[in-house]
């Protein structure tokens, strides 16, 4: 009788273990979307070139799948290659790049392999060597080629025998790579054509540009590296276009009139190779030509179109030019308001536009030439989602065709029959259908599970106020999991607040993020609010920051703590409030502009001084500090220490050469000089946006503050 007693006992004891709902590590709070809570995806998704079939990577391999039977046969195998490959056999299977359904390259170490297929076996064959110290791989598959650069000089590489492009003995003389400190869209600084017959490239002189040391105090003794660093208002780097014809070995530069430190933009191949379009935008940001040059001489041919604001321009796409035309191309612009697709003619000039409407487009998809169709993302429904359209560019007809609520993400198939639609929402952690575009008939094809079911989690609540001009401004509030309406909880502000950045979005999980779900585990309200200057809003919202940064983005954020004040669980005495970058930047501001409303402050990474950032963004929104002297004081937070009155930790990374840290160097100095106090932590890191472990310690720590100062 005892015994099953016990045993009673035990599995009733087992049951309530069971159903006790699990709490997040700080690990699993910062990381764990990335690691062991990761929400499952179809792996290196693509469509094969005719349309009928898609390939997927799975363990040790590719699979093939046949999307009317949806039959999965094995494409390539570990062993495939292994049988064939001489010498090294492989332990893992490599990520394969296809060029075709028949052929395709792998990586390993600084060696390139080509896989082909033949009756029923894959060859493999070493194709190119590479210097191990190479960069920024081009491949010119049609003439088994690489464009690469290895330090600040540009190679090519045929058949394995090297030909070096550019001789600049000057390391601040640099080919080949992203230029204006990746604005403007820059991701890469090679551009090929399609005939692959040359080869676009940026070559930036910026030794005119002062040195900045980045110190590794890391090591003893400490090692300076100088890099140059362009700051408001001084010296810019000059950047021209190289071109390199590969069959004369030979090179020349595009004849670009202009003052010298004007941006070169949006560099874009003519479809038949003769033509290269480069956006050239002044330094002040306000006025772009797009201008055609010719290929062979680099002579200036014709301006197609001009682009002029009063606050600014930001181009941030290359052209699309239509199916099997060298004439027809769209353009997206924010000229209207929102980022739309405008279809211009080189020879004619502006055709029409094909998008309108007071939302924004986000990417283009493609075409399908039959159907005369092109396909997009937008935020037509809402601003807090992503949705999947195409429109006619003849009548202009459009049409949504996903059917879910979310943000989806979507790719093409080469004939624009298929649509991949991969989407989120709250309640989806992630679903992937296949959509017919010419019958819209949905399949779904992968459902993820929810990796966070089994966790204890807050209650979201979706939050709409109002700016001071009666714009929406769209914000979460996250409730502690053992809430309890009598009772009066500490709140966190969690924000950004500035441009191409959005918070707030219709995505899993519905919090946004999972740190905020761990603080309401242990007790806070967590409030994030998208105010005016964020991204995704359109033209007017994001530049209502225009020559006052901090100013407005202060207002709307204010106007979200009056909204938690009037909460009558929330501890208006026990407000804290945090971010990083511009984040880091509100976060101060709002400690320092106004000291009486949140008891705590983390700021991480934060621009104290906007003399000392970047010219290419901050010159678009502030103006040079020679030109707008009232607004980089007002933005500037040296002399506003003083007004601390509540406990601020400030935390930025000795070797971040994006927000530099002279900023919260010179923030800690004026303290002292001030008699005021503040805590302050620095680390050994790059970025002021730190990953892995380093940032699991770096938020123990932010939470370890505030839970200090406000928990009673």
């Amino acid at each position: 009788m005892k015994l099953h007693k016990l045993s009673l006992f035990l599995i009733v004891a087992a049951q309530f273990a069971f159903a006790q709902k699990q709490k997040f590590t700080m690990a699993e709070a910062v990381n764990g979307l990335r690691s062991n809570l990761a929400i499952k995806n179809i792996s290196q998704f693509s469509w094969s070139d005719d349309g009928k079939s898609f390939i997927q990577a799975v363990k040790d391999g590719y699979t093939v799948t046949d999307i009317h039977s949806m039959k999965a046969d094995t494409l390539v195998s570990l062993h495939q290659i292994n049988k064939n490959i001489a010498g090294e056999k492989l332990k893992r299977f490599p990520q394969i790049t296809f060029l075709s359904g028949k052929t395709a390259y792998y990586k390993h170490g600084n060696s390139y392999y080509k896989i082909e297929r033949g009756k029923s076996e894959w060859t493999v064959k070493k194709w190119l060597e590479v210097p191990a110290d190479a960069e920024n791989l081009k491949l010119i598959s049609g003439k088994n080629a690489f464009v690469y650069t290895v330090k600040n000089n540009l190679y090519y590489s045929e058949n394995g025998k090297a030909i070096q492009i550019t001789n600049d003995d000057n390391e601040n003389i640099i080919n080949g790579q992203a230029v204006h400190r990746n604005e403007f869209g820059i991701y890469e600084g090679i551009f090929v054509a399609p005939d692959q017959n040359k080869v676009a490239f940026y070559k930036m002189d910026q030794t005119m540009v002062n040195d900045y040391p980045i110190i590794d105090w890391s090591v003893t003794p400490a090692k300076n590296t100088n890099i140059k660093y362009p700051m408001a208002g001084g010296k810019s780097h000059e950047v021209t276009l190289g071109v390199y014809d590969i069959k004369n070995n030979s090179k020349k530069f595009l004849r670009i009139d202009g003052d010298k430190e004007q941006y070169l933009t949006a560099i874009t191949w003519s479809p038949d190779s003769k033509s290269i379009y480069v956006g050239v935008l002044n330094r002040e940001q306000n006025h772009l030509r797009m201008n055609q040059y010719d290929a062979v001489s680099g002579n200036f041919i014709k301006t197609l179109f001009e682009e002029k604001s009063e606050k600014y321009v930001e181009p941030q796409h290359p052209l699309t030019f239509f199916p099997n035309s060298a004439k027809d191309f769209i353009w997206q612009s924010q000229r209207t308001g929102f980022n739309h697709l405008f279809h211009y003619n080189v020879d004619k000039g502006l055709v029409s536009q094909l998008t309108k409407g007071e939302w924004l487009v986000n990417d283009i998809l493609g075409f399908n030439e039959k159907r005369k169709e092109i396909y997009f993302t937008s935020t037509k429904e809402t601003p807090l989602e992503k949705h999947i359209y195409r429109v006619n560019w003849n009548n202009f007809k459009m049409e949504r065709l996903d059917t879910s609520e979310g943000m989806h993400t979507a790719t093409l198939s080469k004939d624009g029959n298929w649509l991949y639609d991969s989407f989120s929402n709250a309640s989806t952690p992630r679903q992937i259908n296949l959509i017919n575009t010419q019958n819209l008939k949905t399949q779904k094809i992968f459902q993820a599970e929810n990796t966070l079911k089994s966790y204890d989690r807050p209650e979201v609540k979706n939050v709409t106020l109002k700016a001071d001009d009666g714009t929406p401004l769209y914000a979460k509030l996250i409730l502690p999991t053992d809430f309890d309406a009598s009772k009066k909880y500490p709140v966190i502000v969690y924000l950004y607040n500035g441009p191409h950045l959005q918070l707030i979005t219709n995505s899993f999980p519905a919090s946004g993020n999972l740190w905020y779900e761990y603080m309401a585990q242990n007790g806070y309200v967590v409030f994030s609010m998208d105010g005016r200057g964020s991204s995704n809003r359109g033209m007017k919202f994001e530049s209502a920051v225009f020559r006052n940064l901090g100013e407005t983005e202060m207002k709307d954020q204010l106007k979200g703590v009056e909204y938690l004040k009037s909460l009558p669980f929330v501890d208006a005495e026990r407000m804290g409030v945090h971010g990083w970058s511009f984040g880091g930047f509100m976060t101060t501001s709002l400690m320092l502009k106004h000291p009486e409303v949140f008891k705590v402050g983390v700021a991480g990474g934060p621009v104290i001084d906007w003399d000392m950032y970047e010219i290419m963004y901050t010159e678009r929104y502030m103006d040079t500090p020679q030109t707008n002297p009232e607004g980089y004081k007002r933005a500037g937070l040296l002399d506003k220490v003083q007004n601390l009155k509540g406990k601020l930790l400030m935390i930025h990374g000795a070797q971040d050469d994006v927000v530099v840290w002279q900023h919260s160097v010179k923030f800690l100095k004026a303290a002292v000089d001030n008699g005021i106090q503040m805590d302050y932590f620095v680390y050994p890191g790059h970025a002021h946006n730190v990953l892995g472990k380093d940032r699991v310690q770096l938020m123990q720590k932010v939470t370890d503050y505030f839970g200090q100062h406000l928990k009673k």
